[in-house]
């Protein structure tokens, strides 16, 4: 689950971490009174989605202007003005695709003097299973780019849980990014308010970039990205209240309803499959045939009928979808049940799009049998790559 700038810039708050003082503007006209309760002499206007580069972004409408969504403005009415320019726009970057992202919410913040930006991430580590951190000198660019053309300017390390974060891993950063004199007590203080943060919210990613030295010579957390555990929301009330699911796919949002793994890609081929990595050996088979898959979706093992109908559904609501494969191996997942969800799903819904279904395991006779007397145009398929074959042929015409 991620969270906006403003969301994250409290937490940090919260915890004690500096950052620059700011309102969050939902409504147009109230641009100019949330300008007004800040300092300045500047007054910077940031559009809220959940995306990256939106300081190169552009937007879709002529009339919000062409200066991204990150702006620099020298007065209140100027800062109300460019927020008013941004609102219920739709914001482009390199994250969103060329769909982008429609503005909702704007972030004023005092700015702030930059002497030097700097990069800084924690993460978990999925090789050591452990947090990680990540810093670089390189701020305000896409660490992937600096990874790949200057990798010596990344430090990258992971923090033993038996101890936990110590004061020689704040120092090793700060050294590592050139800093000096109080700037060092500063940053040995601040990756260890960042990782009590990280650890106490179950974080799976947090990104501080810029990290900034001022012109007066402090640290300051000048942007913030944050990245949740879904799993571990439960114990967060207070992070489960940040969730705007106006920034979520539609879909998978209705699939996390159900309890379904579902992802958005950006084939044509839907897939409806039952463990994860039969859904990623179908999605690989599909790619082997010259197609690409719409989706990656996994029922689980103990999916119902209701459960199987509203992934139907949720395949079937994409426009990009032009042909459905459902491949199942039935063990826990019985056959039966996943024929009785097809079923009710294209008498709901109906049906535009060819459909291979692919059955074999437990009580997969009744299930064929179901799916062949229900008289559907389905498309039968022996095995996986039989069925993989098919639907591709069937899309391609």
């Amino acid at each position: 689950m991620n969270i906006h700038e403003y969301q994250a810039k409290a937490l940090l708050r919260q915890y004690g971490a500096p950052v620059s003082d700011g309102r969050v503007v939902l409504k147009a006209e109230d641009a100019k009174t949330a300008a007004s309760g800040l300092d300045g002499p500047l007054w910077v206007v940031k559009a809220q989605i959940h995306a990256g580069g939106r300081g190169k972004g552009t937007f879709k409408e002529a009339d919000a202007g062409d200066k991204g969504g990150v702006r620099v403005t020298k007065s209140v009415e100027e800062a109300a003005d460019e927020a008013k320019k941004m609102l219920g726009r739709t914001l482009v970057t390199k994250q969103t695709g060329e769909a982008g992202k429609q503005v909702n919410r704007i972030y004023i913040e005092d700015g702030a003097g930059i002497e030097t930006e700097m990069y800084l991430a924690l993460l978990v580590d999925r090789q050591t299973s452990r947090i990680a951190f990540v810093a670089s000198t390189e701020g305000g660019m896409d660490i992937e780019e600096v990874a790949e053309s200057t990798p010596e300017k990344i430090l990258s390390f992971s923090v033993d849980p038996a101890t936990g974060y110590q004061p020689f891993h704040g120092r090793r950063i700060a050294f590592a990014l050139g800093l000096k004199g109080p700037q060092v007590k500063q940053c040995v203080a601040l990756m260890g308010t960042l990782y009590k943060l990280f650890v106490d919210k179950d974080m799976e990613m947090l990104e501080i970039n810029p990290l900034i030295v001022t012109d007066k010579g402090d640290l300051k957390c000048l942007d913030a990205k944050m990245g949740f555990d879904g799993n571990a929301t439960a114990r967060h009330p207070d992070i489960s209240e940040l969730r705007d699911e106006t920034e979520e796919d539609p879909k998978e949002l209705a699939a996390s309803k159900y309890d379904l793994n579902y992802i958005a890609l950006d084939g044509e081929i839907g897939c409806m499959v039952n463990g994860a990595g039969l859904a990623m050996a179908t999605m690989d088979i599909i790619k082997l045939y010259g197609s690409s898959p719409a989706n990656f979706l996994d029922v689980g093992g103990g999916a119902t009928k209701e459960k199987v109908t509203e992934a139907f559904k949720i395949i079937t609501s994409d426009p990009n979808v032009k042909g459905i494969l459902v491949n199942i191996f039935g063990g826990i997942m019985r056959c039966d049940i996943i024929a009785e969800g097809v079923v009710s799903a294209v008498k709901e819904v109906g049906l535009a799009v060819p459909l291979v279904v692919r059955l074999e395991g437990t009580n997969v006779d009744k299930g064929k049998e179901i799916i062949n007397t229900s008289g559907l145009n389905v498309i039968a398929a022996d095995n996986l790559s039989d069925a993989a074959e098919k639907i591709v042929k069937a899309v391609k015409g």
